[in-house]
């Protein structure tokens, strides 16, 4: 029995290249069609310049707008290889990967966390009443007891000890730790 190629391919980790500013989303599209014409998707799952709505307000109308999280920079799932290295390096508008010139450094997992790359699929093992700590966020460090679980959301509420009141906080699975 053989495998497949695809099985015996690496598996994709997150890259970040630094780009002229403003000039993001022209290296995405770049990146897209030269994977297109060299027949090279399979290498590449994902290329994403992160995104956050907020509202401007601009002669007293507000409006929502789409501003960029990290200025400068696109970040790609892929399959790090000599020719893929060789696509994105040499990309109109690339000017570098994040990482030492001659080995880019892919994300770690906390960095992809943290940043709200990916969301981890989280299977819940905990209990009404349950004490948890927070891993990371706004409420990093905190501990409370689970309140609620709403597995469709994928969150959790706790009650938690603010300024000496108990209040209700909201949050997803991936930042809890078990006591």
């Amino acid at each position: 029995m053989t495998e497949s190629r695809h099985e015996l391919m690496p598996e994709s980790k997150w890259y970040v290249v630094h780009t002229y500013s403003g000039y993001e989303n022209k290296v995405k599209a770049n990146i897209e069609k030269i994977i297109e014409n060299r027949g090279m998707e399979e290498f590449f799952e994902q290329i994403v310049v992160p995104v956050q709505d907020t509202i401007e307000v601009k002669n007293n109308v507000r409006k929502s707008v789409q501003k960029k999280i990290y200025p400068g920079y696109v970040l790609l799932k892929m399959i790090m290889t000599d020719d893929t290295w060789y696509v994105v390096r040499n990309t109109r508008g690339v000017t570098s990967f994040v990482g030492p010139a001659s080995k880019p450094v892919p994300l770690t997992d906390e960095e992809i966390i943290s940043m709200g790359i990916e969301i981890p699929d989280f299977e819940l093992d905990l209990d009404l009443g349950e004490l948890v700590r927070i891993i990371t966020g706004p409420f990093e460090g905190s501990v409370g007891n689970v309140k609620d679980i709403n597995h469709q959301k994928k969150t959790v509420s706790i009650a938690l000890s603010v300024f000496g009141r108990e209040t209700q906080v909201e949050v997803d699975y991936h930042v809890l730790q078990r006591m």
